[in-house]
């Protein structure tokens, strides 16, 4: 080696003198290919570009507030160009769409030519293609569809290209759904990620299964499976010193024999080094290297003319082949090895980047904002049929900027509660700008299709629509009018679900005299509930700190009435004062019993009753005389106490805004004899408890429901003491689980989880619960022998079952340390009014039920679909009786006998600028979940349609962006260790043009761009 390295100095010198003597300037050599009998290194040159973590997207794109991060993605992609033009051989690819479409509209059509050209000759390749690069914990499936969809639409649109790899090099975990739904089924071949468990990493280093064949869905088997590969380390260049930034301290080439410290013959061997170690770990004599980190290529050359030269001398060294790459050149290479690869099932969760370290906490960081997106992106869905239905216009209010701000809040540092608080504010506005857009679109579709008395469309609907998108905090000014004079309150209920919907809504009121009477003109039952102290704290408090200024007056009730509304449209109630003695809604009955008290308190009218003991509050008897369930329930709060690590020099490791690290779990007992009050009526019964000052929890049971809704309010969470604090409930059954429990993966999957154990490795425990907690966007359920034990949530958070029986949910965090992972700020939420700040308060929901076993999936999957999608109301003032006379009560797109399936569901239904129609739909249950609807099922296309004529069904991919036999094609097929003999799965067929039926296997999506006869109407028959 001594011998061989000194030869090659020697001819480096003579090589660059000679250099010298003939021309300054040195032309290197970059453009070597693949060499087949040599281990081939290549080079992939990006830039991990966040859309928002400690700045803004938008200060980021333009480099402003540098004092917290020097970073300008403009000068990175403005750089770029130039330095891919001076070398047709150099590759570089580019992930974030929001970037590149803000980057691509501030460009000359002589630049776009520039770059059309580039992209075309693949020295630019857009990878993964969504707007952001999605988290995969806290996401729901139907938002990171969207948010890819978005970017790859406009990729298809400006470059006509469909990108063919997925990369999620910095996401804190990595799920099931998106190895096959993200990836095969948007027409990936591969996928690509930085981040999995320290452990799982070590072990695959070691068996050299870093890269494998992922097979996430059981239900779709080996049609969804997609090449994934662990990086090594993480998404930087390896070790050796490969950064090449202006200002990193890496050592360049410095090939220049004129000038000091020559070093070309220490870099190629630091080059060779890195790379043989890297293959040791690896299959194939193929391996990449990530050259490129965060906001990396401010000045794109600095890293280009450095790997020019280690791609030239390199390769007259001759041990190792280097060339430039990008990860679909670098999956080709490993395709064409006909290697058989490691088999992977389930998911990559939870992740540990250390001992004591689980990203575990951000399940649940930012607990309000993650509502926010989850209820925007159930509006985003409502809104969009509804312009479907209406028509889309392009000058007046429509989608498109709660679209972006929506895609924009799926980013792995947005949802997931891991930016600074001044970016969270951001995300926050935006998703407000994007409502307010869409609540006008909304307001005026309704208001079109209820006035609509013929098919001629709608020019300018009179009627005039609000909404009242505070109402979890009781603050609805449309709903609070005073009907004693003569006023009466329109309430249009639309449903965006396709199925009918027997459903009570809320709304908050000022009188108690008042009536409801259906689409028909009949009165019906209705309840009115006292509006609790701590609702109107609530309301007071954040209605001031939204709106500006304290609402005006404070509604007495909830007035809580029964609507039926039907699938994709929406019914018709009327709220009036009073005519006649007597005649008005049922006020509730409210009793208190003490704690001390040894009575027992029952509740619950239909086949559901929870029997209570006063003098043990948290404990119930749970009885569904239906299914003849019965268990003893108990809810309780605890908390855990943030680690601090500060001045630990073995173990510094604190709890923060990523990390869940528990210093120890304390119950929440009542601070005194607090009353259990208990509110009774035909609606709804309801059980209130002051847990303690900061929590507060409401128990109710609906009429003809079989499940237990539980409310809570939580905050503001102490810290007085100087101790940051994580709030979880617990719901304790006398189940026998077995350490066993199941988790959604992004809403669509059930996994299996065992408590303390890892199928991939032997888990070595060292946080018991951090370690086992997972991310949950739907719910989690545990079962025994006989009855299977659900929850449901309306909110992506963190949950386990560490106590057999027994389901934790983590509620909210309130920590005072930052935990070192970049964020460099403590999740410590605060609302200030007034220049008063405190603690922020979070109101929530979930929901739990008993079912005997192997009955439980269909109310996950039916109610889960009824939290996404919750009922839209819209209110409207009348005078007098006439609002039937002048519009449409009752209304449903696909006619008064079409319902889709009970296992299927409508995901978008959007119209798209050139007047084509995009359609998902969606199988709900997994293979074996349900006896009855675990099967293949169908949906016909003219019934959905109801009045329009279908001119043209083409089936794409998940992402729109190629027709679905292109995708096929294209396909990349692997071989798979342990997976050889597998059955196939049988998916739903082609659908035929004349009879236009779509057949759906369980778990599978199926995307169509529709074409209609224009010249039938866009109003639908009312």
């Amino acid at each position: 080696m001594e011998i061989r390295l000194w030869l090659f100095s020697v001819f480096l010198f003579m090589g660059t003198a000679i250099s010298w003597v003939e021309s300054k300037y040195l032309v290197y050599n970059t453009s070597q290919g693949i060499v087949p009998d040599k281990l081939n290194v290549h080079l992939v040159a990006h830039t991990h570009d966040d859309v928002g973590w400690l700045k803004t997207v938008d200060q980021y794109y333009v480099g402003s507030n540098n004092s917290i991060q020097g970073a300008c993605v403009r000068n990175v992609l403005d750089s770029l160009i130039p330095a891919l033009l001076a070398d047709k051989n150099r590759k570089f690819i580019y992930v974030e769409m929001a970037f590149f479409q803000r980057w691509w509209r501030d460009q000359s059509e002589a630049m776009q030519q520039i770059v059309k050209q580039l992209v075309s000759s693949g020295q630019l390749e857009f990878i993964n293609g969504g707007m952001c690069m999605h988290d995969e914990a806290v996401t729901h499936y139907i938002d990171m569809i969207d948010q890819t969809t978005l970017g790859h639409q406009f990729i298809k649109k400006e470059f006509g290209v469909t990108p063919r790899i997925g990369w999620q090099i910095d996401p804190f975990g990595h799920s099931a759904v998106q190895a096959y739904l993200l990836g095969t089924e948007v027409g990936f071949d591969s996928l690509f990620f930085g981040r999995i468990d320290y452990q799982d990493r070590a072990k695959r280093k070691n068996e050299k299964s870093l890269e494998v064949v992922w097979q996430g869905s059981d239900s779709l088997g080996s049609s969804a499976q997609i090449f994934a590969g662990a990086f090594p380390e993480n998404y930087e260049p390896p070790p050796g010193g490969f950064y090449f930034e202006v200002n990193d301290p890496s050592p360049i080439v410095q090939d220049d024999m004129n000038l000091f410290d020559y070093n070309v013959p220490d870099r190629v061997n630091d080059f060779v080094a890195a790379a043989i170690s890297q293959a040791n770990i690896t299959r194939t004599n193929h391996i990449m290297w990530t050259m490129g980190t965060d906001f990396k290529y401010q000045y794109a050359e600095t890293w280009f003319r450095e790997m020019d030269k280690l791609i030239h001398y390199v390769n007259m060294d001759g041990r190792v082949n280097a060339l430039y790459s990008t990860p679909s050149i670098y999956t080709d290479a490993k395709h064409a090895t006909n290697e058989s690869w490691p088999a992977k099932t389930d998911d990559f969760f939870p992740y540990a980047d250390r001992a004591n370290a689980y990203w575990t906490g951000y399940f649940t960081s930012r607990p309000a904002l993650k509502r926010y997106v989850r209820m925007m992106s159930g509006y985003y869905l409502a809104a969009r049929q509804l312009e479907f239905l209406s028509g889309r216009s392009n000058t007046g209010p429509n989608t498109d900027s709660l679209a972006d701000a929506l895609a924009i809040a799926q980013h792995h540092d947005a949802v997931a509660g891991t930016e600074k608080q001044h970016v969270a504010n951001d995300y926050a506005k935006r998703l407000s700008i994007g409502y307010s857009e869409a609540e006008k679109l909304v307001a005026s579709s309704l208001a079109c299709l209820a006035e609509s008395t013929s098919h001629n469309g709608c020019q300018s609907p009179a009627t005039k629509f609000q909404q009242c998108p505070l109402l979890n905090i009781s603050y609805c000014p449309a709903s609070e009018i005073n009907q004693s004079h003569g006023k009466n309150l329109v309430v249009v209920v639309y449903n965006s679900l396709g199925w009918k919907r027997d459903d009570v809504i809320q709304i908050p009121v000022i009188n108690d005299e008042v009536t409801v009477h259906d689409s028909e003109g009949r009165e019906i039952e209705s309840q009115l509930l006292p509006l609790a102290d701590v609702y109107v704290a609530l309301r007071n408090s954040y209605v001031q700190a939204y709106m500006g200024k304290p609402p005006m007056d404070t509604p007495k009730y909830w007035l809580a009435f029964t609507v039926s509304v039907p699938p994709f449209g929406f019914s018709t109630y009327t709220i009036s004062g009073s005519k006649s003695a007597g005649a008005y809604s049922t006020k509730s009955s409210t009793y208190t019993f003490q704690t001390r008290d040894q009575s027992t308190i029952e509740v619950g009218q239909g086949n559901l009753k929870l029997t209570f003991l006063a003098d043990e509050s948290k404990k119930a008897n749970y009885i569904n005389s239906r299914s003849s369930v019965e268990d003893l329930v108990e809810q309780s709060f605890s908390f855990y106490t943030g680690y601090n690590g500060t001045g630990n020099d073995k173990d510094p490791q604190n709890a923060g805004a990523y990390i869940f690290r528990p210093n120890g779990t304390f119950i929440i007992k009542p601070e005194k004899q607090i009353p259990l009050i208990v509110m009774r009526g035909p609606i709804v019964e309801e059980v209130h408890q002051q847990i303690n000052q900061w929590i507060y929890q409401i128990t109710r049971l609906y009429k003809g429901k079989e499940h237990v809704e539980v409310e809570f309010i939580v905050g503001p969470v102490p810290i007085d003491d100087g101790i940051g604090k994580e709030v979880a409930t617990q719901i304790t059954t006398t189940m026998a689980t077995n350490k066993t429990f199941y988790t959604d993966s992004n809403g669509r999957d059930f996994i299996k989880r065992i408590r303390d154990y890892r199928n991939d490795w032997n888990l070595q425990v060292n946080q018991p619960a951090a370690g086992n907690y997972y991310p949950i966007n739907l719910g989690i359920y545990t079962k025994d022998d006989k009855k299977e034990f659900s929850v449901l949530v309306d909110r992506p958070l963190g949950a386990s079952s560490l106590v057999d029986g027994q389901v934790e949910l983590m509620l909210h965090r309130r920590l005072l340390l930052d935990d070192s992972r970049g964020v460099a700020e403590a999740l410590n939420e605060t609302v200030c009014v007034l220049d008063q700040c405190k603690g922020l308060i979070i109101q929530g929901k979930y929901y739990f039920r008993i079912d005997p076993l192997g009955e439980g999936a269909k109310w996950r999957r039916s109610f889960g679909q009824e939290i996404y999608s919750p009922l839209l109301l819209a209110f409207a003032e009348e005078d007098g009786d006439n609002w039937s006379n002048s519009h449409v009560t009752t209304f449903s797109a696909t006619g008064s006998s079409f319902s889709l399936p009970d296992n299927v569901a409508l995901i978008t239904l959007q119209e798209l600028d050139d007047g084509k129609v995009l359609l998902r739909l969606a199988h709900l249950y997994q293979i074996g979940e349900d006896k009855d609807l675990s099967v293949m099922t169908s949906v016909e296309l003219k019934k959905l349609f109801h009045g329009k004529k279908i001119h043209k069904v083409a089936e794409m991919s998940l992402s729109a962006n190629q027709q679905r036999t292109e995708m096929e094609k294209k396909r990349l097929v692997w071989k798979a260790e342990g997976l050889e003999r597998q059955e196939a799965v049988a998916r739903g067929g082609p659908v035929d043009p004349a009879e236009l039926v779509v057949e759906l296997a369980p778990m599978e999506i199926r995307t169509f761009v529709i074409d209609f006869d224009h010249t039938s109407h866009h109003v639908f028959d009312v």
